[in-house]
């Protein structure tokens, strides 16, 4: 064979990090032992895998082609050791999820993953929708968990649950004795939203058509615990995932407002790279979500 797997695990991590030094740190090896290892990776087939763009190392075509090839070849061979050990095939899951998703729903599947196969080692990434797509098609994620909406030819989005955005605000709002709020009443506040990029505020976006370039949104926050604090403080109304607001409206800190005109419904996806090879903790977690 004219590659071994720690080439491929240099080519990838240097496609990764863009940087030899930081792909050799990441494999706790030498500086020259990395740059060695993918100059003989391309040495030996007469091709070039980077391009130098300033201080970093690009992928080309050709590099991009082979990456998926060489992630599921390092996967295979990861499954392939432990099931040589005699351990359960799960090992490492990359795991991605936006705030929401992340923030409500992924701690507690993890736990539950971790309860089936205790020798699993799951890491949990967390932000937008924009940025977990991002490191999935980077392969930096084995799987995403989004709320919005994707069209990625390179990635497959995968209908998973539904969820509902619920407007919001501080007990003693002048609004709380409307029962239905019209598009008058709601061009009248202050809006804290989402920045754009979430899957909460493109949800959001599109459920204000018509009215959304003259509503007044005044801060955008990344987080929901930020926005939520801020609606708390008086400082406007917000529309949020209802999974991020049953705590704060079981303990009367905040309180729902009656939108019925506009449609805040959405479903979560899970999102995957058509080229990952879908290994054993891969396919169960995937299992996992389906059921829970």
């Amino acid at each position: 064979m004219r590659y071994s797997l720690r080439q491929l695990e240099v080519f990838l991590a240097t496609a990764q990090h863009e940087n030899v030094t930081k792909a050799a740190d990441d494999l706790a090896m030498s500086q020259s032992a990395a740059s060695g290892s993918l100059s003989d990776l391309e040495r030996n087939f007469g091709v070039q895998l980077f391009d130098r763009v300033g201080k970093r190392l690009k992928l080309n075509t050709l590099g991009e082609q082979l990456r998926p090839g060489a992630e599921n070849l390092l996967e295979q061979a990861r499954e392939f050791e432990l099931a040589l050990t005699g351990e359960q095939v799960v090992g490492k899951l990359k795991l991605g999820a936006t705030l929401s998703i992340g923030n409500y729903l992924a701690v507690g599947m993890i736990a539950k993953f971790r309860g089936l196969f205790p020798s699993s080692d799951v890491a949990l990434t967390v932000a937008n929708t924009e940025t977990i797509a991002q490191q999935v098609r980077q392969f930096e994620l084995d799987v995403g968990l989004i709320e919005g909406e994707l069209h990625d030819p390179d990635l497959e989005a995968i209908p998973w649950r539904d969820d509902e955005l619920q407007v919001f605000a501080a007990p003693g709002h002048p609004l709380l004795g409307s029962k239905s709020l019209t598009d008058t009443q709601l061009l009248e506040q202050s809006w804290i939203v989402r920045e754009p990029g979430s899957g909460t505020r493109q949800t959001f976006d599109r459920a204000m058509h018509g009215i959304l370039a003259d509503l007044n949104i005044t801060m955008e926050l990344q987080h929901t615990e930020a926005i939520k604090r801020a609606v708390e403080a008086g400082l406007g109304v917000g529309c949020l995932s209802v999974i991020c607001l049953q705590e704060a409206f079981a303990r009367g800190s905040l309180v729902p407002l009656q939108v019925p005109a506009r449609n805040f419904k959405r479903q979560f996806h899970i999102i995957l790279h058509r080229k990952r090879f879908r290994s054993e903790g891969l396919s169960q977690w995937l299992k996992l979500c389906m059921d829970y």
